[in-house]
């Protein structure tokens, strides 16, 4: 497996894995179901950000696209220590295979090469992610409760964490 930064030549095996992983229950700020033409224009902006330096999407290839994680690395005048993880997504066919570890663990690596000094992220608190990140060192900082809906209905709280770097 390959992990790496993806460009628009991706735009196309991102979108049908943002569908894919709404379509699974993934939690990553869209509706199911979610049509291809709002995928598309979601990655379309994200890596026009990519390619002003305001984030890294990162990528896992074996050898099609498997899983992905964006690192934001524009943040407010008052935050420039702070970087953010966010639209972590894998394979439904390859989770729990180390993917999302090596895409959070490469996304460290270049938070800290940026002089990032902690990590942020949100996850949700009906099927998120927290244990995974706890088992990375996230810290868990607080619940904001019936933050959003999940994919195909009803309210779920949102997990903040945080990593010192």
């Amino acid at each position: 497996m390959k992990i790496e930064p993806l460009d628009r030549d991706a735009r196309d095996a991102l979108a049908s894995l943002l569908v894919e992983t709404v379509a699974a229950g993934g939690s990553v700020s869209f509706m199911h179901p979610l049509a291809r033409e709002a995928a598309l224009g979601f990655w379309d902006a994200s890596l026009a950000a990519a390619a002003r330096d305001d984030r890294v999407i990162l990528g896992a290839r074996d050898p099609e696209l498997v899983g992905t994680l964006t690192l934001l690395l524009e943040m407010p005048p008052n935050q420039p220590h702070r970087a953010e993880l966010a639209k972590m997504m894998t394979a439904v066919a390859r989770r729990g295979q180390g993917i999302a570890r090596a895409l959070v663990i490469e996304a460290e690596r270049i938070a800290i090469a940026r002089g990032k000094r902690m990590i942020t992220l949100d996850t949700a608190e009906d099927e998120g992610a927290s244990g995974f990140y706890a088992r990375l060192g996230y810290q868990h900082a607080g619940v904001l409760p019936d933050y959003a809906y999940k994919p195909h209905g009803g309210l779920t709280g949102t997990v903040l964490m945080y990593k010192r770097l």
